[in-house]
């Protein structure tokens, strides 16, 4: 069987500041038959996430970055068109980290095949059921260690990790305030049981969480950095725990940020602060699926995604995620 004609989405240039559209280019490929021991494969849905912005700095960090005029990757879900391999067959749902592309080529191992009768939608498997939920459960659970009765306070909310987060906290007994940038972003987050949803742009940030939560908070969980970071300091209970997973306001910083201004109140108040990246908490992958697919059976985890259409829209899709465009999960369908 002959391949197709693919496009994908490459970086032309490494951005300065926040990415602009001329930062990438589109280009088509060829796919051929695959090999043996090869699957082809046509993408359906593709993921584009804040932590992508990392890799396309030319400096040394935990994953390698992008390549110049090669493309982009990240995570795909997509259907096996033709199989060289006795593990896979045509029609056979596969995840890989080989997104921003209509389809591709590549060995067996570098995919995984999708549980046929899931209950819910494939593309699930990059927001809730994938690297966001296990970033969120991984994150909460073994550096926050929540508690009933504690307050955990939660930055980006609304967003992919954000709002699992607060859902997961809530199933663990605690209080939960969250920020979003939107007042319809913070009615979606009390619909799903925040305590308190807090708009960001609103006004006075610590008075706000101040007044939500008059006793302090014992567990933050930051998808934000910058001043969200100091009201969680000034507002931490001693022996607070600080989970943190990412510092979105900082990603396009043309040159070094400044520090927290309270940092002093990690000692004072004998905080704990440790920083995550997901893969080191793969191993607790089997168990996030079994306790994130019982908790959505229950109606007890609800989820969002905002979805643009078509593999040229990919890169605006990514900006979006640094102007609150989203709400939850930011997916491409292909």
């Amino acid at each position: 069987m002959a391949g197709f004609t693919s496009r994908e989405v490459r970086l032309k240039s490494r951005p300065v500041g926040l990415p602009k559209a001329e930062n990438f280019e589109l280009a088509s490929v060829e796919l051929g038959a695959p090999g043996a021991g090869e699957i082809l494969v046509r993408n359906r849905w593709m993921s584009v996430d804040p932590y992508m912005r990392g890799r396309m700095y030319d400096r040394a960090s935990y994953v390698p970055p992008f390549a110049l005029g090669e493309a982009l990757q990240g995570g795909a879900v997509g259907e096996v068109v033709e199989s060289g391999s006795p593990d896979f067959a045509p029609g056979d749902l596969v995840l890989s980290m080989l997104g921003w592309r209509e389809g591709f080529v590549a060995s067996a191992g570098q995919v995984e095949k999708l549980p046929a009768g899931s209950g819910v939608p494939v593309e699930a498997f990059l927001g809730v059921l994938g690297m966001p939920g296990l970033t969120a459960y991984s994150g909460l659970l073994e550096i926050g260690k929540p508690k009933p009765g504690d307050t955990v306070f939660v930055s980006g909310g609304a967003g992919a990790v954000g709002s699992l987060v607060a859902q997961i906290a809530k199933i663990k007994g605690c209080t939960v305030v969250a920020t979003a940038g939107s007042d319809e972003k913070c009615a979606w987050l009390r619909s799903v049981g925040v305590d308190h949803a807090i708009n960001y742009k609103g006004g006075n940030l610590l008075e706000a969480v101040r007044a939500a939560v008059p006793k302090g908070i014992d567990i933050y969980f930051d998808n934000v950095g910058g001043e969200h970071l100091e009201v969680a300091l000034e507002l931490a209970r001693p022996f607070a725990r600080f989970a943190e997973c990412g510092m979105i306001s900082q990603y396009n910083n043309e040159g070094p940020a400044a520090g927290p201004r309270n940092i002093m109140y990690l000692v004072g108040k004998s905080i704990t602060m440790q920083g995550f990246i997901v893969t080191q908490y793969a191993g607790l992958r089997p168990q996030f699926i079994q306790d994130m697919s019982g908790w959505i059976a229950e109606g007890k985890i609800k989820w969002e995604q905002t979805v643009e259409e078509g593999i040229a829209n990919a890169p605006a899709a990514f900006l979006k995620l640094f102007s609150g465009g989203n709400t939850g999960k930011m997916l491409v369908k292909l």
